[in-house]
Order: structure tokens, then sequence, then C-alpha cells
């Protein structure tokens, strides 16, 4: 059986790579250049995806048991899973920021800004807590038995970016990823 708090880690370590390319592109952005915009909404679009519909919803399962074991962490548990809907609801308006500019829509900069860095803030301080506060502590207090019933309340979901069948959405991404990576 796989290390489900190593899955776990690393569907965060991947996260974390698009959040540093994301941040490249705001950095190139706030410099007064044009960002890679595509790569842009490649991002935010693969982080309401894959998140929002396969990790999210078994966090809320691990979540919940660990309360269970551990209810001073219920204040801790329920931050995270209102910032699993804040994030969500941050990067709807940021994908439709985004998708605005690709149209030649009318965006405003500031608008446009704020809305990148406030998703690049929030995602990264969720991560981190999830990171440094729940994952150790579900080490400790999750058994296999949980981690089966966590599986089985909700599948898990092929990556369809960081998986072995890149989705075709997701296949440029993949490849600017790479190209990161090389430099």
């Amino acid at each position: 059986m796989i290390d489900p708090i190593a899955a776990w880690h690393a569907e965060h370590q991947n996260f974390s790579r698009l959040l540093e390319l994301f941040d490249r592109e705001v950095n190139v952005f706030h410099s007064g250049d044009r960002p890679d915009y595509e790569l842009l909404l490649d991002i935010v679009a693969y982080l309401r995806h894959f998140p929002d519909m396969a990790h999210h919803p078994r966090e809320d399962i691990a979540f919940a048991r660990i309360v269970d074991r551990d209810p001073s962490l219920g204040p801790v548990a329920a931050r995270l899973q209102q910032e699993h809907r804040a994030i969500a609801a941050s990067g709807a308006r940021l994908q439709e920021l985004l998708e605005f500019i690709l149209d030649d829509v009318f965006a405003e900069r500031g608008q446009v800004g704020t809305a990148c860095e406030a998703f690049l803030t929030d995602y990264r301080r969720h991560l981190l807590t999830e990171e440094q506060v729940i994952m150790p502590r579900a080490r400790e207090l999750l058994d296999a038995a949980d981690w089966q019933a966590i599986t089985q309340a909700h599948a898990v979901t092929p990556d369809p970016l960081f998986g072995d069948n890149v989705e075709e959405r997701y296949r440029e991404l993949r490849r600017k990823i790479m190209v990161a990576a090389g430099a």
C-alpha cells in the first residue's frame, strides 16, 4: 500500500511547483511586461479542477477523522475547510479575469494583480498549515483502517497533469513545467 501521507505530501509538492511557476509569471506582470497569461490560466484551471474534485474531498474526510481523535484540531480543520471554499471562489474569479485578458476583454490591471497575489498567498499559506499542523498529526492519529475508509469514501482520482496519462488540456502546461525544471 502506498503511504497515504507521502501521497498527500507529493500532491502538495506538485501544487507548490505550479505556484512557483505562477509566482514567476506574476513577477513578470508586476515588472510591467506581459506574462504568459495562457500559462497562468492553465495553472489556475488545474488548481481549481484537480484539488477541488479529488484532493480536497479526501482531505475533508481525513480532517473529520483527525478531529474525532483530537478535538483540539477542530478549529484548524474548520479553517482549512473554509479555505478550500475560499480558494475555489478566488480561483474562479481569477480564472474569469485571465479568460477576459485572453479574449481581449478589458480587465483592470490592479484587479488582476490583486487577484493573482491573493490566490498565490492564500494557497501557499493553506498548504503550509496542512503540511506543518495537520499532516504530522494525521501520521500519529490515523491508521490503515482510517486511510482505507477515506479511500473508499472518495476514490483516488488519477492526476490529469502529474499522472501517467496527461490530459490534452494540460499537455502544454506539463511541457512548461519540464522546461522550468530543467532551467
